[in-house]
C-alpha cells in the first residue's frame, strides 16, 4: 500500500508499467539530486560576493528592518554560502533549506515593495551618450534603452521576483522532504 508521501512508482499505476524501475532507481533520485545541486549552487554563487564583503549589506538589511545591520549582513552571507554548500552535499538539508526559504521569501517581499527605479539605469546624460555613439549598442539594444531603461528594469524586476520565488519554493521542497537518496543525510541515516 502506497502512503501519501511515498514517491515510489507503482507499476500498476503507471501508463507504461515497465518504467517503474527506471523511475524509482534512477529518474527520481537523480532528479532530486540535480534540483538540490542547482539550488545549492545558485545560493552559493549569490552568497559568495557577500562572504567576501560581509558588511556590504549593512545598510540594505537595516533599510528593510533588520537591526543591527552589523549582525544581519554577515548572517545573510553565511546563511547563503553555508546553506548552498549544505544543499549541494545534502547535509542538514532541512534546517538549511528552511532558513534559506525564509530569507528568500523576505527577498521576494523586498522586490515587490521596493521596485527598481527607472532613473537608476540611465540618466539624461546616459541617453545622450547612447544617441551620440550608436556603435556602442546593437539597434535592438539601443531601442530597449531609449525609454531610460524602464522596460529593461521592469524585466529585471519580474525576473528578481520570479527567481527568488522559485528558489524559495525549491528550499521549501527540501525543507519538507529532505535531501533525497543521494545525500549525506541519507548516507548518515539521519533525518533532521
Amino acid at each position: 500500500m502506497q502512503t501519501p508521501l511515498d514517491f515510489t512508482a507503482q507499476p500498476e499505476r503507471l501508463w507504461i508499467a515497465p518504467l517503474a524501475g527506471f523511475y524509482n532507481k534512477l529518474a527520481q533520485p537523480l532528479g532530486w539530486l540535480i534540483l538540490r545541486l542547482a539550488l545549492g549552487g545558485w545560493l552559493l554563487v549569490e552568497g559568495w560576493p557577500k562572504i567576501l564583503s560581509p558588511m556590504g549589506q549593512v545598510s540594505f538589511v537595516e533599510m528593510i528592518g533588520f537591526h543591527p545591520g552589523w549582525f544581519f549582513s554577515p548572517l545573510l552571507a553565511v546563511m547563503q554560502v553555508a546553506g548552498g554548500i549544505a544543499l549541494i552535499l545534502g547535509f542538514l538539508t532541512r534546517p538549511f533549506a528552511f532558513a534559506n526559504a525564509i530569507m528568500l521569501m523576505v527577498t521576494v517581499w523586498f522586490h515587490m515593495h521596493f521596485p527598481y527605479d527607472a532613473m537608476l539605469l540611465l540618466t539624461n546624460d546616459g541617453l545622450a551618450a547612447i544617441k551620440s555613439h550608436p556603435e556602442w549598442l546593437t539597434p535592438n539594444g539601443a531601442k530597449r534603452l531609449m525609454d531610460g531603461g524602464a522596460v529593461v528594469l521592469e524585466m529585471l524586476q519580474h525576473k528578481a521576483i520570479q527567481l527568488s520565488s522559485l528558489w524559495a519554493c525549491g528550499c521549501l521542497f527540501f525543507a519538507a522532504f529532505g535531501g533525497g537518496l543521494f545525500s549525506v543525510d541519507r548516507l548518515l541515516h539521519k533525518q533532521v
